[in-house]
C-alpha cells in the first residue's frame, strides 16, 4: 500500500506549512485549484503532501490519507460492497489524476489513480 496524497485541511494553512517546513524539510509550492487550493509539498516516496482551507463552512480540519490503487471505480465499488458510504465518486483532477473518498466506521479513506 502506498499514501499517494496526504492531505491536510485546515483554517491555519501559512501556518501549518511554516511548521510542516521546519519539522520535515519539505517545500511548499503556491496554491494549486486542481486540488481545492492547496499548497502541496513532494514527499520522498513520489507521493505529495497538500494543505489547504476548508472548501465551505461545513468542513473541519481533517487529515486525510489517499491510497493509490491501479482501478479507482473498482475499489470504491468494493469498499461499498464492504459497508463503505461512498462520499465522493471517482471524480477526475486536471493534471493529478483521479480521487475518491469513502466512509467507513467514522474514517474517511481516499483513493488515488494515476
Amino acid at each position: 500500500m502506498k499514501i499517494q496524497y496526504l492531505e491536510i485541511v485546515t483554517p491555519e494553512v501559512d501556518t501549518v506549512c511554516e511548521t510542516y517546513s521546519q519539522l520535515h524539510a519539505v517545500t511548499f509550492g503556491e496554491n494549486d485549484p486542481n486540488l481545492g487550493g492547496a499548497r502541496t509539498a513532494e514527499l520522498a516516496n513520489g507521493g505529495m503532501l497538500g494543505v489547504r482551507a476548508p472548501m465551505r463552512d461545513t468542513e473541519e480540519p481533517i487529515v486525510r490519507h489517499y491510497i493509490l490503487v491501479e482501478d479507482i471505480q473498482a475499489t470504491v465499488d468494493a469498499a461499498a460492497r464492504s459497508g463503505a458510504e461512498v462520499a465522493l465518486p471517482p471524480m477526475e483532477l486536471t493534471g493529478h489524476g483521479t480521487c475518491a473518498i469513502v466512509i467507513q466506521g467514522g474514517i474517511e479513506t481516499g483513493f488515488w489513480q494515476l
